[in-house]
């Protein structure tokens, strides 16, 4: 009776362990095939040459991602130092005159800071105003048209 509980187990135990090697063996064969697509036409020589031509190209890589990143640094500068909100109001100066042909201008860059630029248009002749914007404010004051241009620049209203 024993000896049939015995021979059971091995049995139990022999199955297992068949399986677990014929697993194995399918593991183990994927991993040769990739192994064998890596290094087919190579040998250690031109392994070491393609590592270190990895590693230059790397090195060449880093170099010109500083020259960029500084590039960008230079590039966002200069774009928050230029005008980049503006904002346009046109209107009739005069009533006896038509086509709205005066204008205020407003410009502002990234700190809000700029001009109003105001043509005014009559039949004597043209006229142009400007006064300086710092911070979104004004030392001088700014009429109806040149308030609404500035305010759209600043993106308080749309045209």
């Amino acid at each position: 009776m024993h000896t049939t509980i015995l021979l059971g187990a091995l049995i139990a135990f022999d199955a297992i362990m068949l399986i677990l090697v014929l697993f194995l063996l399918s593991k183990y064969t994927k991993v040769k095939r990739s192994y064998d697509f890596f290094m087919r036409g190579k040998d250690a020589e031109s392994m070491e040459d393609m590592i270190f031509d990895l590693e230059e190209s790397l090195r060449q890589l880093r170099a010109e991602d500083q020259i960029n990143k500084e590039a960008i640094r230079v590039l966002n500068k200069n774009q928050r130092a230029s005008y980049q909100k503006v904002g346009i109001v046109r209107y009739n100066a005069f009533k006896d005159m038509g086509g709205k042909m005066s204008f205020a201008l407003a410009l502002l860059d990234y700190t809000n800071s700029g001009f109003i630029l105001n043509t005014v248009h009559s039949r004597e002749g043209c006229y142009l105003y400007i006064k300086t914007v710092d911070c979104g404010q004004t030392e001088v004051l700014l009429g109806a048209e040149e308030k609404d241009a500035l305010e759209r620049a600043l993106g308080y209203t749309e045209a």
